[in-house]
């Protein structure tokens, strides 16, 4: 009897955790920064106006171009290559700003500032997954890029890009399980 009740408490175990996905991993990765979603950073970055917005109210918008970790300094040479690729392109023809940054050369200088929002979650079989046979991840949140263009304290240009959703779903599938690793060492031993 006590032989029966093992084999039945372990066989219902298997069960309830071959349904339960709520043990599979879950994480998230965040910059920092004050925006909620891509629409609030979005707005704030739609605030800044070229030729009169001053480098010390970019702060204030939540765009802090001395102590963020979201944020690359980008120097002349490199902004001018993103921004007037072509050098037989006539200064006029430029945006007004890009026009001055090019005028200002050393005094001007970018900020590209990125912020973004990811949640991971493993979807699936629990077994699967924990013997590394299939593992699915369902991928969700968005990213903000803003680049920014300063020259003796004024703004000259903005613009901005990104993905107002991110919404994917990555998948991984190992014949060999648990032993898939071993099999690729073996492997690279024999291609040597």
């Amino acid at each position: 009897m006590q032989m029966k009740f093992r084999l039945l408490t372990i066989i219902l175990a298997c069960v309830a955790l071959s349904a339960c996905t709520s043990l599979l991993p879950r994480s998230s990765s965040r910059t920092p920064g004050s925006f909620t979603s891509f629409e609030s950073a979005q707005d704030a970055v739609k605030r800044i106006v070229p030729l009169e917005t001053r480098l010390s109210e970019l702060k204030v918008l939540g765009f802090d171009p001395d102590g963020g970790a979201n944020v690359t300094l980008i120097p002349y040479p490199d902004i001018v290559a993103r921004l007037a690729p072509y050098p037989a392109l006539p200064l006029p023809l430029l945006d007004p700003g890009v026009r001055k940054c090019v005028e200002d050369q050393a005094a001007c200088r970018g900020f590209l500032f990125h912020f973004e929002r990811q949640d991971r979650r493993r979807t699936g079989s629990f077994w699967l997954d924990f013997l590394n046979v299939r593992r699915t991840t369902e991928v969700t949140g968005w990213s903000f890029d803003a680049l920014v263009i300063v020259s003796n304290g004024t703004v000259l240009f903005r613009n901005y890009a990104g993905q107002a959703q991110i919404d994917r779903v990555e998948r991984q599938s190992n014949p060999l399980g648990p032993f898939q690793p071993v099999g690729e060492a073996a492997g690279a031993i024999l291609r040597r």
